[in-house]
């Protein structure tokens, strides 16, 4: 592929950058069992955060609270659940896998911005991006909730040279938010948790590639 057509490219980061989808499953699943769940209630909660890969947390524990614990959405339960993941995540992403070739990408395109749009908490996304010594490759900023991708790549059209843009993705919302916003899109498949992404990409003739050092 010709990269450098390309003003920007932004990354998705569980599943693309990080090795860390079964990671941050097994981290609502402590969450919700930490809250008061049963097995059965946090799997329910698992289930839905698969299912909406790439969401931000905070309408995955509204729907965890109403739909799924009957109880009204309050300030404490949140900040609870958001606490919880938060130390969660943390903790089993301290020492997940990175993406090979990532930096032989970032010298291949030296002229293209960077920026990570993701469903993942920000503060947390930084946090841990300049902790494994890698956010200096995103000159363009590293995005996530409370803002949905939506939002976030909406802020991002606001500015000059952002288009034409290439996003790196690697579940049904971000193919979703791909084509709303007319990015070229790639599936990075090696890491998904979505389990019929061959069928999904052939029917809709998006690229594929199976890690970030096949565009190297």
């Amino acid at each position: 592929m010709d990269l450098d057509k390309y003003q920007t490219i932004i990354f998705d980061c569980d599943g693309v950058i990080l090795n860390s989808n079964f990671q941050k499953i097994e981290a609502y699943r402590k969450a919700a069992i930490s809250y008061g769940a049963n097995d059965q209630q946090a799997q329910a909660l698992v289930d839905h955060h698969i299912a909406l890969t790439g969401i931000s947390r905070h309408i995955k524990f509204n729907y965890f609270l109403t739909d799924i614990m009957h109880e009204s959405v309050t300030e404490p339960a949140m900040n609870h659940l958001l606490k919880a993941l938060n130390e969660q995540v943390l903790s089993l992403l301290e020492k997940c896998e990175i993406a090979q070739g990532l930096f032989e990408l970032r010298q291949k395109t030296k002229k293209v911005k960077w920026m990570v749009a993701s469903g993942g908490d920000e503060k947390e996304l930084n946090h841990l991006f300049k902790e494994k010594k890698i956010d200096q490759f995103f000159d363009e900023g590293i995005y996530g909730s409370p803002a949905s991708k939506h939002e976030i790549i909406e802020n991002q059209q606001k500015k000059l040279n952002f288009l034409p843009a290439l996003f790196l993705g690697d579940s049904l919302y971000d193919i979703q938010t791909a084509q709303k916003y007319n990015l070229d899109f790639i599936f990075v498949s090696g890491w998904t948790d979505l389990a019929d992404w061959k069928k999904i990409c052939n029917d809709a003739g998006i690229k594929t590639i199976k890690k970030i050092s096949d565009l190297t």
